[in-house]
């Protein structure tokens, strides 16, 4: 990430959001292995973020709190992965320091189906908001879904709307024909 971004200096900073487990978030030398990648390549940290799901947070919240706020005084962004997947704790969301909430996929798949589910979509975004998070709505697969979420100032999106999951290499090819064929900002 770091090198597509020296080689293509005036667009808009890249990012990269790795997901962590549950064993990863909790592993005695999380810390050591998150400096070091960040040494190693360059990267500055808010350009990284790391992905965590409710089930994490859920389990030990002192302990959680503390891993967190570690991590956030190492200058990486914090995500909240799969927001609504069946362990949803507002009491959660304003105690923690998170940067991103991510709503699940299961909640944009219905949003065209009944408007007591686009309504639960615009609340969460909405909360979100008020909490000072920005949102990445998962499962994008239609431009009637991204209108809508457009419409409720979601921020981001992910799905086979934007890209079919890729390999490595492949996922490469399509960042630098995206940077090489847009306007720098």
């Amino acid at each position: 990430m770091q090198e597509l971004q020296e080689r293509h200096p005036g667009h808009p900073p890249l990012s990269l959001s790795v997901n962590l487990s549950h064993k990863q978030f909790f592993h005695p030398d999380l810390f050591a292995q998150v400096q070091e990648a960040l040494s190693l390549s360059g990267l500055d940290p808010g350009r990284l973020g790391l992905e965590i799901t409710e089930g994490v947070i859920l389990r030990g919240a002192q302990v959680t709190a503390r891993r967190l706020a570690r991590l956030k005084g190492m200058g990486v962004q914090l995500y909240l992965d799969d927001f609504g997947k069946g362990y949803s704790s507002l009491n959660y969301l304003h105690r923690f320091p998170v940067d991103i909430l991510k709503i699940d996929r299961s909640f944009i798949a219905r949003i065209e189906e009944e408007k007591s589910n686009l309504a639960i979509v615009e609340a969460i975004v909405k909360l979100a908001h008020q909490l000072g998070m920005r949102v990445v709505a998962e499962g994008v697969e239609t431009p009637s879904q991204l209108a809508q979420l457009r419409g409720f100032d979601c921020e981001y999106g992910q799905g086979t709307l934007f890209s079919d999951p890729l390999p490595g290499a492949e996922a490469r090819s399509l960042l630098v024909s995206k940077l090489a064929g847009s306007p720098p900002a």
